[in-house]
């Protein structure tokens, strides 16, 4: 029972913490922008403010900065595909013609097919690779516009209430 009510008392202090942090830094402040007040309203004005446009903001975009969307890229398949059996059998072939002229088919055809088989794999693990790291930037990229459309509608709805917002 005194754990619990340690617990309570805790999260009671832990969440008027972060309440009145929120408040000293401002929404704007917290999203990178600066306000200026040009008409010259004081502090809770702007305070009530910058509330009703962050929530203004977040019904026009769908985007909550204070939770913000996860954009994830795709996730690149990387079983096998069979590029490595292409790539034996397109050395196995190159091995076999030059196993023709050395005098052993054979074993230049067996050559060729472990190398080609090898370069096929690679190839496609590098593929691979790229693919993901281009998922990758798309994700950030769509964050990013997502984060930035959020703010230029912060932005307007500042500005219509009177503020230079930089």
């Amino acid at each position: 029972m005194k754990n619990i009510k340690l617990l309570i008392t805790l999260s009671i202090i832990f969440i008027g913490i972060n309440i009145s942090t929120a408040q000293d830094t401002g929404i704007a402040k917290s999203l990178g922008l600066y306000v200026f007040p040009s008409n010259d309203q004081d502090q809770a004005t702007q305070e009530a403010d910058e509330m009703a446009c962050f929530k203004w903001a977040k019904e026009q975009t769908g985007y909550d900065p204070l939770n913000p969307t996860q954009v994830v890229g795709a996730t690149v398949d990387r079983s096998a595909d069979g590029s490595s059996v292409g790539g034996a059998a397109r050395g196995a072939a190159g091995g076999a013609a030059i196993g023709a002229i050395a005098g052993d088919t054979g074993k230049g055809a067996a050559i060729g097919a472990v190398v080609g088989g090898v370069r096929g794999r690679r190839s496609k693990v590098v593929g691979d690779e790229m693919q993901q790291q281009a998922n990758d930037q798309a994700a950030a990229a769509k964050s990013k516009e997502l984060e930035d459309d959020y703010k230029k509608a912060f932005s307007v709805c500042m500005e219509g209430k009177g503020y230079t917002i930089k």
